[in-house]
């Protein structure tokens, strides 16, 4: 009786620990493949939400992309010294056709000095009436997240880059930045400019409590209008009401 015993428990735990790994795959499968976000902020709190997009989105159809619930779009320009994102001349000219409020992003090189960077930006990316502030795209690339440069040499770097664009736009730039490159380059300092935080997991809180103006909330978000290698697309929220929104896209800064 003792065997048949320790048979059937052992025949419960094994179909428990099996239950308990599809629910996982499943769960996995269905954040992985963008049909269920990890983050999914209310829209009540985040009523202005919008995308990021790059090269990686392919051709965007901008009427379509722009009809879902969305009112403003960053759009990848340039990264480091040389580089300019493929569709960036396309998508900046027919985003600007819609009625989202656009600007530009540059991808912070941790190779280049801060002066080139600044020239590649302005050199491809027209200033226009109510353009969102420039931004820069602080994060670790390759295997800079394990040799992390030092940051007075990385914030050297980027005081010229965020001086020149600001002198250039008449606009502060906005710092985007992972919590990593935030930790390190950025916490305690740098109060003067809006911060763009991306945290795909959880409600985002920076260390030193400083508010932030953009949420990157998700990379794995599906919309219509637009076909290439990246099937997902990054949406973000800004940290304010309508109203405030639309100040912050007259004005570049937040109420």
């Amino acid at each position: 009786m003792a065997n048949i015993y320790f048979r059937r428990k052992r025949r419960l735990l094994y179909s428990l620990l099996a239950a308990v790994l599809l629910s996982a795959f499943v769960l996995a499968f269905l954040v992985w493949n963008g049909y269920l976000l990890l983050n999914n902020p209310s829209r009540e709190r985040y009523p202005v939400r919008g995308v990021d997009v790059s090269k990686y989105q392919g051709e965007i159809d901008w009427p379509v992309l722009a009809e879902q619930e969305i009112s403003f779009a960053f759009i990848k320009a340039t990264e480091g010294s040389s580089h300019v994102d493929a569709r960036f001349a396309y998508n900046y000219e027919e985003a600007r056709k819609t009625g989202l409020r656009v600007g530009a992003y540059h991808f912070f090189s941790f190779d280049s000095g801060g002066d080139t960077q600044a020239e590649n930006f302005i050199r491809n990316v027209e200033a226009f009436e109510g353009m969102l502030p420039p931004v820069i795209d602080l994060e670790f690339y390759g295997d800079k997240a394990e040799n992390p440069p030092g940051r007075e040499e990385v914030r050297g770097q980027l005081d010229i880059l965020l001086a020149r664009l600001e002198d250039h736009y008449g606009l502060s730039p906005v710092l985007y930045a992972t919590k990593a490159s935030y930790e390190l380059y950025l916490a305690g300092d740098y109060k003067e400019y809006d911060i763009w935080i991306r945290d795909v997991v959880t409600h985002p809180s920076l260390s030193d409590g400083r508010e932030w103006t953009f949420w990157q909330y998700t990379n794995r978000e599906r919309l219509d209008g637009y076909q290439g290698e990246e099937r997902f697309i990054d949406m973000n929220v800004f940290h304010g009401t309508e109203e405030e929104f639309l100040h912050y896209a007259k004005t570049g800064t937040a109420v």
